[in-house]
């Protein structure tokens, strides 16, 4: 078990061979050339330039790297963290790209804690505020279909661990969650806008009013065009 108590920003390299271990402090993975395979009990990625990748505190992982490769390494001590955290498999947005280009900066000035230390509390707290890639997915696309298979496979997870892991991390079902945005996007148009019924349908992915009418009756135990009125 590897332990920290101060926060530690460098560059690193992975050798060819899997290595296993846990550390009592959480970790950012940036790559900066290569990839790493990273082996944990429930997923198998293979970190990309397009990625980070953040490991909770106490979370057993195997690793490797079979071409030439180098990361920027954040390791985060507890006393930064929320109380929980979960392993997370991040795309390096606009956003996090700065993140890095400033880790990097601290990386390579050394000028002492201060700067590194409140960046690191900012990382810290969009763990709590980020969503998992595959929620933002949802976010992104719930007026389309969505397939739990194509959820689980964003978070490299087993479909069926996929579905157990969700619930416990919003209460519910996959299908109940898109379920409640689709709704609430109903409500929201036919409420704030003078849509026709089969401009509203057309938005929400249905193939017709009529598809959307008997949908939303059987959710909403009223129609539509009531609805708008009520």
């Amino acid at each position: 078990m590897e332990r920290s108590q101060q926060i530690v920003c460098e560059k690193r390299s992975y050798s060819r061979e899997f290595h296993s271990h846990q550390h009592e402090f959480g970790q950012f993975l940036f790559p900066l050339h290569g990839s790493l395979d990273i082996r944990t009990q429930q997923q198998k990625i293979n970190l990309g330039p397009d990625y980070c990748f953040y490991l909770p505190p106490n979370f057993h992982h195997n690793y490797r790297s079979v071409d030439r490769n180098e990361f920027l390494i954040l390791d985060i001590p507890l006393h930064y963290l929320p109380n929980s955290t979960e392993s997370m498999h991040i795309r390096l947005d606009k956003h996090w790209t700065s993140i890095r280009y400033l880790l990097l900066e601290e990386a390579a000035a050394r000028n002492g804690l201060s700067p590194l230390s409140d960046l690191t509390r900012y990382i810290a707290k969009k763990l709590q505020t980020s969503n998992p890639p595959s929620i933002d997915y949802i976010h992104r696309h719930f007026k389309e279909p969505i397939r739990v298979e194509t959820l689980a496979k964003i978070e490299h997870y087993h479909p069926v661990y996929y579905s157990e892991w969700f619930k416990k991390r919003t209460g519910k079902s996959p299908k109940a969650y898109i379920l409640e945005l689709r709704l609430q996007e109903a409500e929201h148009l036919l409420l704030s806008t003078g849509w026709s019924m089969s401009r509203i349908s057309e938005e929400l992915g249905f193939e017709n009013a009529s598809s959307f009418t008997r949908w939303f009756v059987r959710h909403k135990g009223t129609a539509p065009k009531k609805y708008r009125f009520l």
